[in-house]
Order: structure tokens, then sequence, then C-alpha cells
């Protein structure tokens, strides 16, 4: 068997826990620190209820962690669910998913995205375009950060 290689800067943590009608309107994901190199969303949609779902997928930068000031920043985003699509750049307008059951969906906004909002914070909006539930949830990960292993003395 090859060698298996996982980068050790990856911080996962829930960005929207999985929900019947995940796009009911608008939906926002946790809002999270951007540290490290940048941030990615991990957009999973199960099940349609009757395959004609659709929604707009944005990167919103936020000053706090409340949202008191946002704003849309540009990221790349890619379709993994059955092949990979390869990275596509979005604007702030951001992108539509595709309608029907079952996609997923890699999202990634680089720390220089942030820059010239001057926010440290980051969430995923989903603005649903046509009303048909959806079975989803988002996944974040915080990639390059560096962790210090804690002592032996600090763990249980």
């Amino acid at each position: 068997m090859g060698s298996l290689a996982i980068p050790s800067e990856l911080h996962f943590v829930k960005g929207i826990d999985p929900v019947a009608d995940m796009n009911n309107g608008t939906v926002y994901s946790d809002i999270i620190e951007v540290g490290g190199e940048g941030i990615m969303f991990l957009y999973y949609k199960g099940v349609s209820t009757g395959g004609t779902d659709n929604a707009t997928i944005t990167v919103e930068a936020s000053s706090t962690t409340a949202a008191a000031a946002t704003a849309a920043v540009p990221f790349w985003y890619k379709v993994v669910a059955t092949t990979d699509s390869g990275w596509t750049a979005a604007t702030t307008a951001g992108f539509s998913i595709t309608a029907g059951s079952s996609g997923l969906y890699l999202i990634a906004a680089p720390k220089d995205v942030f820059a010239s909002t001057g926010y440290l914070y980051a969430r995923l909006k989903c603005l649903e375009v046509t009303n048909d539930p959806i079975v989803g949830c988002v996944l974040a990960c915080v990639y390059g950060l560096r962790y210090s292993p804690q002592p032996a003395s600090l763990i249980d």
C-alpha cells in the first residue's frame, strides 16, 4: 500500500448542521475566523423533494462573529459529487447550484480575498431561488493553520 499524505494544518468546524429544507429562504453558515491560508466550505445537498431546488451560493467576509458588517468576496468553487469539475472562479455574486438530488460543492476563499474588507471572519450564504426543500449541511475547514501540540501536563 502507498503512503498517505494528509495535511496537518486543517481545522474542521460545522457550518450548517444537517437539516431538512436547508436552504429555506436565506440561510447562513456559522461565522468562522479565517486564519492561516484561508477557508473552505463543503456544501452537501442530499435528497430534493421535487428535483427543482436551486440556490445561489456566496461567501461573505464579516467584521465580527455577530455579522455587525458583511461584504461579499470573490472565491473559487468546484463540483465534486460524481466527477471533479475543476476550480471555477466566482465573483461576489456567487454561483448557482444544480437542481436535483445529491450535490457536493467545494468552495474556497483564500485569505487574500478578505484583505480588502479588513474583516477576519467568514460565512457561507445560501439564497434559495426555487422553493424545493433539500436535506443538506455545510462543513467548514480553515486551512494552513499551525497548531502547537498540548503539553502532556495539560491533557487529562
